[in-house]
């Protein structure tokens, strides 16, 4: 049979007879089949293969991503014989099971399927990719899975201590809440939450109480995805062991709640990794929403390098940052990379020779080196009077977490024109509307346009993943429509995702930032000073060269990056200029 598929892809030309020989050397050398060989080396691809076996065995080839697959269709084979023998139940009628396999002749795996679901079996061909993809798409992960078991084990266990609590929220007795929390089954199921959560490399967990089920999502590359939806009556114990890891009082459920949770997590490959999770509940209709941070310090990037400038953008920021006074601000909306940029930016900046001081709310993240002080509004340390106290400090550079009110831009500013750099946020659409906001937080124009030296807008895409990525095609004139000009829209290579086991089936891995760098000079303090609109100031500085958030996202378009789909949710189109 080997040699026969050999002879068909050679005949169709889908490889050479050099190449064929190198794959029959190798399947003599490393005792595995021939489509094995030439998927191993590169000669032609899984799908390419799975196609032509189909062709030679006579059995039909199907696409698993165009397939929906229903529960009772998953629930005739479990999970771990699906993974063991590469296969994937499609479509049941009646008595007959269609089953997506990798090797259709395979007949001891169909023998042990029929006999297991007491169907025939009618098998068709997928490629071994599209079958695993497809398992952790209907099945889930191996956490995900072990998460289902703890849930069938606390509902078929007659054994088990744990007493699930019905609805009436009010009626909770506290010391029966914590007994309930402290069962195995409850532990093992908050743990496995979590666990899946940082090994797929998620931002946040949220925990939804609804009126009839109660649903855990996770963020993962900014998009939320479902990890579970579980019965209403988990609801009550869930939350009280999330709360209790917190050392939140699990007896207030009218107000809202901050606290943190410290985790270490052994991985796959053995090593340990600690987690810091800042969590926070707030009393919803159904009951407390809770929200679970997770802080995990690999995934901050300290290298502007690799934050996603690009290299006109990065050598200004580099060269405003070392400034000896002076405000750079970061604007963006909440999630879009702002406290990593400035991370990035002042740890570039640590030395002994620089008194650094931080004011954050709250500190996501320690910097050895670093001075850094956590907001505490109920005693009133906010950010004004923690600048304050900084200036009697010595400091040489200073973070503010942000810009709320005008004490505290004007404490910044004054700081700034008395020889400190200081760094902060603001949040703003634009580098432009950036200048508008602090005029409107009555601060005089010639302040704004004396102390500030830049202004960084940002924003965060998510990255293709490499692995699953195509080519898409797109008409030169939809190119032009979103900023390309007409010579490189004709040139141009533009990609979208497909999706894979590697990026959990949703085409991305990953994400980049967009960058929009203005320096206040020239003409652009002349504007501030009459006060300009942002319109106006924007249409000035992108004379001046800047790489504007729409322009940044069509550069990761050109290198492959990003899609069109993710530019355009994030930027807007540029007025010409």
């Amino acid at each position: 049979m080997a040699s026969n598929l050999g002879e068909l892809l050679l005949q169709e030309k889908l490889l050479s007879a050099d190449q064929l020989k190198s794959a029959l050397d190798y399947q003599k050398k490393h005792n595995v089949s021939i489509g094995t060989a030439l998927v191993s080396l590169e000669i032609i691809s899984e799908e390419e293969m799975a196609q032509a076996l189909s062709r030679q065995l006579g059995y039909p080839y199907i696409d698993l991503n165009q397939f929906e697959v229903f529960p009772d269709v998953i629930e005739l084979i479990p999970a771990e014989i699906t993974k063991k023998h590469a296969i994937m139940p499609i479509h049941r009628i009646r008595s007959f099971l269609t089953l997506a396999m990798v090797d259709p002749t395979d007949l001891d795996i169909i023998e042990d399927v029929r006999f297991r679901t007491g169907l025939s079996i009618q098998p068709v061909i997928a490629s071994e990719s599209g079958i695993l993809s497809a398992i952790n798409k209907y099945y889930g992960t191996s956490h995900s899975m072990r998460v289902k078991e703890i849930i069938s084990e606390i509902e078929l266990s007659e054994e088990t201590k744990v007493n699930i609590i019905e609805d009436e929220e009010d009626e909770h007795d506290v010391e029966e809440l914590v007994q309930v929390t402290e069962e195995a089954p409850i532990i093992r199921l908050v743990n496995s939450v979590f666990v899946d959560a940082i090994k797929k490399g998620a931002s946040d967990v949220h925990f939804e109480p609804y009126e009839n089920s109660f649903r855990v999502r996770y963020r993962l590359d900014g998009t939320l995805y479902e990890l579970m939806n579980l019965d209403k009556k988990y609801k009550a114990p869930v939350i009280s062991r999330v709360k209790i890891l917190s050392n939140m009082d699990i007896a207030e459920k009218r107000l809202p709640q901050d606290g943190r949770i410290k985790m270490r997590v052994k991985l796959e490959q053995g090593e340990r990794k600690e987690i810091d999770m800042r969590v926070s509940t707030v009393p919803a209709m159904f009951g407390e929403k809770v929200v679970a941070r997770l802080l995990d310090k690999e995934m901050l990037k300290l290298d502007l390098t690799k934050l996603g400038f690009e290299k006109e953008s990065l050598d200004l920021f580099q060269e405003s940052i070392r400034r000896p006074w002076g405000i750079i601000l970061v604007t963006g909306p909440t999630g879009s990379g702002k406290t990593n940029t400035l991370y990035s930016a002042i740890s570039l900046l640590n030395s002994m020779e620089k008194n650094i001081m931080t004011a954050e709310d709250p500190v996501e993240f320690y910097i050895p080196g670093i001075n850094q002080i956590n907001i505490r509004e109920e005693i009133g340390l906010n950010f004004s009077s923690s600048l304050r106290a900084f200036l009697r400090q010595d400091p040489d550079i200073m973070l503010v977490g942000e810009m709320r009110d005008y004490e505290t831009v004007d404490i910044a500013i004054k700081a700034a024109l008395t020889g400190h750099l200081v760094f902060s946020t603001v949040h703003t659409n634009d580098a432009a509307s950036t200048v508008s906001r602090l005029v409107n937080m009555n601060v005089e124009p010639y302040l704004v346009a004396d102390s500030v030296a830049l202004v960084v807008a940002q924003r965060l895409v998510r990255r293709l993943c490499k692995n699953c990525r195509e080519q898409e095609k797109a008409s030169t004139e939809s190119l032009e429509k979103i900023g390309f000009t007409p010579e490189e829209a004709k040139k141009v290579t533009i990609f979208r995702p497909n999706g894979c086991s590697t990026c959990n089936n949703t085409g991305y891995k990953g994400r980049t930032g967009l960058f929009e760098v203005m320096e206040i000079k020239g003409q652009i303090k002349d504007l501030i000073l009459t006060k300009g609109q942002a319109k106006e100031i924007k249409h000035v500085a992108q004379q001046d060269g800047m790489i504007t958030l729409r322009r940044s996202g069509l550069e990761k378009l050109k290198e492959g990056i990003t899609s069109i789909d993710e530019v355009l949710r994030e930027t807007v189109k540029d007025e010409e200029v």
